[in-house]
């Protein structure tokens, strides 16, 4: 694929930032591919596999070094062994566990058990789609500290990591269960929501973080705010009672503005922003090269926010 002179400008100084204990450095935007799923799944986007090859070329044509995938988000892993599995060396690939589904007739339906069973055939799947013999990161997809205790879960995956199958554990978590899981102190990463008009997490994103995780932001561009296509009621109503246009600098976008402020939190190691149209990628590329907002700015924002929530 012949990659727009744009994108190849972009490719340069893409920031990046070790990813807590696992030292290893990840560019601090990175790409969920939660959107490269297919057809009869949910929601309205179907990407095809001509435009998800070309797609997922761009990505790391652009210099994102970091996906972050699951066996339960319909073609998504086999996409991705398929069409960029021969460049494997190029990327940090994470993907999920505790994952069941049912393949309907239009949709796809989801769930999550917590048993041996389930982990030991999501990966191996996960493996054999992703066209690897390892995943550089294994997360569950959810679940709770004493159930993953209690199953034996976490001892499972410590020895899928002693067997070269996986090189670091975490978990897609959230309050008021993340408290519980840090104790633990078992798991490299966190994989947890957050941005400006989400910010719930960030105490809970800075304490894991001192204590060594790598820390993983999924909404960190909130949907696209209030510019999306698909409108998000709930975080719309955010930006609108914190008033945050009166905030907004001449020449930036609302979704420049809500991802940057993402970036600006200083444990923000990397956030996985999904996408499969190449504009938007651009633009996203372009706001991680900016870098964090303003602190003044960033405070302002945080402080509206926080009055409205």
């Amino acid at each position: 694929m012949s990659i727009p002179n744009f994108f190849q400008r972009l490719k340069m100084n893409l920031p990046t930032r070790k990813l807590g204990r696992t030292g290893i450095e990840v560019t601090q935007l990175g790409y969920g591919s939660m959107g490269l799923r297919g057809p009869k799944t949910w929601g309205v986007r179907d990407v095809s596999d001509e435009d998800a090859e070309s797609f997922l070329n761009l990505v790391l044509d652009s210099g994102i070094n970091f996906i972050d995938t699951a066996p339960d988000y319909g073609v998504s892993e086999q996409r991705i062994g398929r069409f960029i599995g021969s460049r494997r060396s190029e990327y940090f690939l994470a993907s999920k566990c505790g994952c069941v589904y049912t393949q309907h007739q239009d949709h796809l339906e989801i769930d999550h058990q917590w048993n041996k069973d389930v982990i030991q055939r999501n990966l191996e799947l996960s493996l054999a789609r992703l066209q690897t013999g390892h995943l550089d990161l294994l997360q569950f997809h959810g679940g709770d500290a004493e159930t993953l205790e209690r199953e034996g879960l976490i001892r499972q995956l410590v020895d899928f990591r002693s067997q070269g199958l996986i090189r670091f554990i975490g978990i897609s978590t959230k309050l008021p269960e993340m408290t519980k899981l840090m104790k633990l102190g078992v798991f490299d990463t966190f994989q947890v929501p957050y941005s400006a008009l989400a910010p719930e997490h960030h105490e809970a994103i800075t304490h894991a973080a001192n204590n060594g995780a790598g820390i993983i932001l999924r909404g960190g561009i909130a949907h696209g705010g209030p510019d999306a296509e698909i409108k998000r009621p709930a975080l719309d109503d955010v930006w609108q009672r914190a008033k945050l246009d009166e905030l907004l600098p001449e020449g930036m976008s609302r979704a420049e503005l809500i991802l940057r402020y993402t970036l600006s939190h200083p444990h923000c190691h990397t956030t996985i922003v999904g996408t499969c149209n190449p504009e938007h990628l651009a633009e996203n590329i372009s706001a991680a090269q900016k870098g964090a907002l303003p602190d003044d700015l960033y405070q302002a924002i945080g402080q509206r926010v926080a009055d409205v929530l």
